[in-house]
């Protein structure tokens, strides 16, 4: 079996769960995706045909994502950086948006776990900019509807799975 079987299968066995929820878009569904550590290496694998520097997004959802890529890239011996975004500037301290190593003049990945609207996605890409990154795409473990809008703001997008590759 290999990385991208296993996950669906783990996926499928284990981080579907059926309810009523709302997502972050505001959305209700009957059905909620949390993902397993092995997503790292399917990203990466799935982003090979863009090259940057580091990986993150808007906070929570892309906190996961982006260290399981941090951490395969590690294992693969091809490190890479991962940041997040917040949803809005600290008020204290740093006063910081972007939370991790610097962006300004770096390529980054933006990332996320699942994009039903692409909003949260696009939130980060908006910050990255803002920040001085150069943003070379969006890549997301599961598509639930974001991909027309991501892809109509210029970048490249990637996803590992389909809700139809999970039978939903």
């Amino acid at each position: 079996m290999n990385d991208r079987e296993e996950l669906l299968a783990g996926i499928k066995a284990k981080a579907v769960v059926h309810g009523d929820f709302v997502l972050s878009s505001g959305r209700s569904t009957s059905t909620y995706v949390d993902l397993a550590p092995v997503a790292g290496r399917l990203l990466l694998t799935a982003t090979a045909d863009l090259s940057y520097e580091a990986v993150g997004g808007l906070t929570l959802g892309a906190d996961p994502v982006a260290c399981a890529m941090m951490h395969a890239a590690a294992n693969r011996g091809t490190p890479i950086d991962a940041f997040v975004v917040r949803k809005a500037e600290k008020t204290h301290g740093l006063q910081r948006r972007i939370e991790g190593p610097d962006v300004a003049g770096r390529r980054v990945l933006a990332v996320e776990d699942t994009s039903t609207t692409g909003d949260s996605v696009l939130t980060a890409v908006a910050a990255l900019e803002e920040a001085g990154a150069e943003v070379v795409g969006v890549a997301v473990l599961v598509e639930r509807g974001a991909r027309q809008r991501v892809i109509d703001r210029g970048l490249p997008y990637r996803a590992v799975y389909e809700l139809t590759d999970l039978g939903l």
